[in-house]
């Protein structure tokens, strides 16, 4: 009961921001909108006399809710770059014009920081760090310092380090915010069956999951050593190396880029950098972390890009990472693939094998959806079609197939609509798929050839060796449970002691934690009960 009071009272006065900002219910929809909302929506606009005046919005029904919601704080403008990862919940339009949020802060107070540092690190600040500038870069979440490190031993050199720092208590705002997003959830979901289908109360999980991660720095730290392992071999794109004595739950260390921001397009030909070369290096890098690490970076806009002088492409801000298991990614491979030599049927096969459409929804009907929206985009120049909305205009028929959500492959597309717009930038005549076509035919090759058939039979025999083995142990089990029931069995039926309930679980829980050859044992077990009983 407290819990809905208090996400009423939070969703109300975030209501009453986005009506003053006429992003309650954009303009564009006000005729569609029942009359009782239209009465009200003029108390949502009157301001009171201690609040500021909202800034002059915009035209765009996206920029009007991208004002909004930086207005309402940083749930909130986590909340926003969530939904331009899910068209399907939002619409494609507003997605894109949702773009505009900008998810950045005023600092705060270079003494707020360093006692930050010195409560993580356990020590004052001048035993880590010789200096630390003010906030170079404040986000919703964390902010940047500069730093020079102090050497704490006769081998450890001094250097130059960025020092990303936790906002004060960002971790119980979130939490008040998030518990706001779970009512309205769930109240959505409870009442407004059509909106079933996009798991609003599984979305704001995942929301709650990601804002979980970013709130642990570690958690970047790590994200940045795992993906440095994985691109070791690679050569034009790296990330700052980690340093771990000075990163804590609210503190991470890193090195210092000496680079010039892929947003500054003016300097970056001004030093001579081969921009065709750093369009393919952004596509190609990005293809090889999702296909083949299955690990990418999911926010790479050019403010998180710098380009060093030996040309290398380093990503920064780690907070937002992506995840494709093994199948997913030959599924996405395969329907790429099939998009590209335009083999429809194929493409749809592949979704209803991947189980993303029911079975009982037509696979011709569907793969003629597919070519719906398929053709007009290959009708254009090669070098004005863009993969990830290519893959947005194929979830768009999502509603229609009555096709469930998947986010992990949303935010990749969504990551891959980024990464094209800075190839793009660096290089506006870059031919997107010459530079991805390598990379989806070698993994294809890879994964899928010959050698990887064998690889997968061998992996799938492995894995029935080792359930064979178990086979004997578990058929035991059973037949001692067995036998426990049999000995509860008279002229009135079964009964069974507390302990036998008991062994019966365990057993129950073991057998079917297995593969679904341990239904043999299920049937050991039933041939002996009614051996005993009739």
């Amino acid at each position: 009961m407290l819990r809905a009071i208090r996400s009423t009272i939070r969703l109300a006065r975030a209501a009453r921001v986005l009506g003053r900002h006429d992003a309650l219910f954009p303009l564009e929809l006000r005729a569609e909108l029942p009359p009782l909302l239209l009465a009200l929506m003029p108390l949502a606009k009157i301001r009171l006399p201690w609040e500021a005046a909202p800034e002059a919005s915009g035209a765009v029904a996206g920029e009007r809710l991208a004002m909004a919601l930086a207005a309402l704080g940083p749930a909130y403008i986590k909340l926003g770059q969530f939904l331009v990862t899910r068209p399907d919940i939002i619409g494609a339009k507003l997605a894109s014009e949702l773009a505009f949020l900008q998810d950045d802060l005023p600092p705060f107070g270079l003494e707020e920081a360093r006692a930050i540092i010195e409560e993580e690190l356990g020590g004052p600040v001048e035993g880590f760090f010789h200096s630390l500038s003010e906030p170079i870069a404040a986000a919703s979440i964390a902010q940047v310092h500069r730093a020079r490190t102090r050497a704490r031993t006769a081998e450890e050199e001094e250097r130059d380090v960025a020092v990303k720092v936790l906002r004060p208590g960002i971790e119980q705002r979130f939490a008040r915010d998030l518990e706001s997003f779970f009512f309205a959830a769930e109240q959505i979901e409870r009442r407004y069956p059509p909106a079933r289908r996009l798991r609003p109360v599984e979305s704001v999980e995942t929301l709650a999951e990601s804002v979980k991660l970013e709130m642990d720095l570690r958690l970047e730290a790590a994200a940045m050593s795992e993906m440095a392992e994985n691109i070791a071999a690679d050569k034009g794109f790296r990330v700052p190396r980690i340093d771990w004595e000075r990163t804590s739950r609210r503190v991470i260390t890193m090195e210092w880029i000496d680079g010039i921001p892929a947003a500054d397009r003016d300097a970056l030909i001004a030093a001579g950098h081969d921009m065709a070369r750093l369009g393919r290096i952004v596509i190609q890098s990005f293809l090889m972390h999702a296909m083949r690490d299955g690990f990418f970076h999911a926010d790479m806009h050019q403010g998180n890009l710098f380009i060093d002088a030996a040309g290398n492409i380093v990503a920064v801000d780690f907070g937002i990472m992506g995840r494709i298991a093994p199948h997913e990614r030959r599924f996405l491979a395969e329907i790429l693939y099939g998009l590209v030599t335009r083999d429809y049927v194929r493409v749809a096969e592949v979704h209803f094998e991947a189980g993303y459409v029911p079975r009982s929804k037509n696979i011709h009907a569907f793969a003629q959806a597919i070519r719906a929206v398929a053709e007009p985009v290959f009708g254009r120049p090669a070098r004005e079609v863009s993969m990830g909305k290519l893959l947005a205009q194929l979830f768009q028929v999502t509603d229609q197939f009555d096709m469930r959500t998947r986010p992990e492959l949303i935010l990749l597309q969504k990551t891959m609509v980024v990464v094209e717009g800075v190839a793009r930038y660096f290089d506006p005549d870059h031919n997107i798929w010459e530079s991805a076509e390598p990379v989806l035919k070698n993994w294809m090759m890879e994964k899928m050839g010959p050698e990887a058939r064998i690889e997968e039979a061998a992996a799938g025999a492995l894995q029935l060796g080792r359930v064979m083995g178990r086979l004997p142990e578990v058929l035991d089990q059973a037949e001692r449970t067995a036998r426990l029931l049999a000995e509860s069995v008279d002229e009135e039926g079964i009964r069974l002691h507390p302990a036998s309930t008991e062994a019966i679980s365990r057993a129950g829980n073991r057998a079917f934690s297995g593969h679904p050859l341990l239904w043999m044992a299920l049937g050991a077990l039933l041939a002996l009960i009614l051996t005993r009983i009739f």
